[in-house]
């Protein structure tokens, strides 16, 4: 995977986080999400470093980069989206990029939002795949939503029990998760090396533990920190562009555009025929739209018939 592609670890804030560095141009940095590695990325990074300066983290507690041990317990603060956030900004920062582009995917979409509400300055174009605002999923939470979404409430549960169940058998529950959230309910969409690298992540208990807090952190402080910014009127500044599939929950949940526009000064998105994992799932049109909202001349190209 990710051939030419620079590996090494970027100080954060307060940990060491795993990057895959390759590409010139603007600097686009590219979040996976939950239970992925940033090794999703590796078929569309090696196409986007055509074009920009593409940094691919993995997020602190994922893959290879570190798994600080929780400060404060309460509120489960070392894995909120902020410190997520404060990591990311920080490896720009040490890499050289003052001003970068942000794409998320899933836990790391809801990093890429964070950084931009707190840092607005540093962000400059954003992309947000297959995720509503956290506040807005907790909010909308039915007995009908929590059976679908049934990990958020149970990751969230104190600790240790879903350490402990998923520690039973953690690529059971991995390949199970991975399944359950595509379009065809297989892990067809998954290259044998992207899943290795899922696997031996996954396999390891304090990876294990360092997801169930980023849960946690959704049910408490993130959630806490998005209803103060909503009760502030505080938006994302940046352009934004959401893309969601058509045939996950965040398209079943109300019209996506229209829950962010109330968060977003400029946003435009698309559905693309997939499940959860799009970049993985529609690959094609996955990167279409990227390349459409990040390149706009790519865009402009293709509606003049170029």
């Amino acid at each position: 995977m990710f051939e030419g592609f620079e590996e090494r670890f970027v100080d954060g804030d307060g940990a060491a986080i795993f990057c895959r560095i390759a590409g010139s141009g603007p600097p686009l940095l590219l979040l996976h999400g939950y239970p992925q590695t940033g090794a999703m990325w590796a078929e569309a990074a090696v196409r986007l470093a055509g074009h920009f300066t593409v940094v691919v983290a993995d997020l602190r507690g994922y893959g290879r980069s570190d798994t600080p041990r929780d400060r404060e317990k309460r509120n489960h603060s070392s894995y909120s989206k902020r410190a997520m956030a404060r990591d990311m900004v920080a490896v720009m920062s040490h890499l050289g990029h003052r001003v970068f582009h942000a794409c998320g995917h899933d836990r790391g979409a809801r990093v890429a939002y964070r950084m931009a509400l707190d840092y607005p300055e540093r962000v400059g174009r954003l992309a947000l795949l297959d995720i509503l605002p956290t506040v807005e999923v907790w909010d909308a939470m039915d007995a009908n939503a929590a059976i679908k979404s049934y990990h958020w409430p149970f990751l969230a549960q104190p600790e240790p029990l879903p350490e402990t169940l998923i520690a039973a058998d953690p690529v059971y529950y991995l390949e199970h998760t991975l399944r359950s959230w595509t379009k065809r309910k297989d892990l067809s969409a998954f290259s044998n090396d992207a899943l290795d690298d899922y696997r031996a992540a996954f396999r390891q208990k304090g990876h294990i533990h360092a997801a169930c807090e980023d849960y946690r952190a959704g049910a408490t402080i993130d959630r806490e920190i998005d209803e103060e910014d909503r009760a502030a009127h505080r938006r994302i500044q940046a352009p934004t562009f959401v893309i969601w599939g058509a045939d996950y929950g965040v398209a079943k949940g109300g019209d996506p555009l229209a829950i962010w526009r109330r968060w977003c000064d400029s946003v435009e998105g698309a559905a693309v025929d997939a499940g959860h994992f799009l970049v993985e799932e529609a690959p094609e049109e996955t990167l279409k739209h990227l390349l459409g909202f990040f390149v706009p001349s790519m865009a402009d190209d293709e509606d003049e018939g170029g």
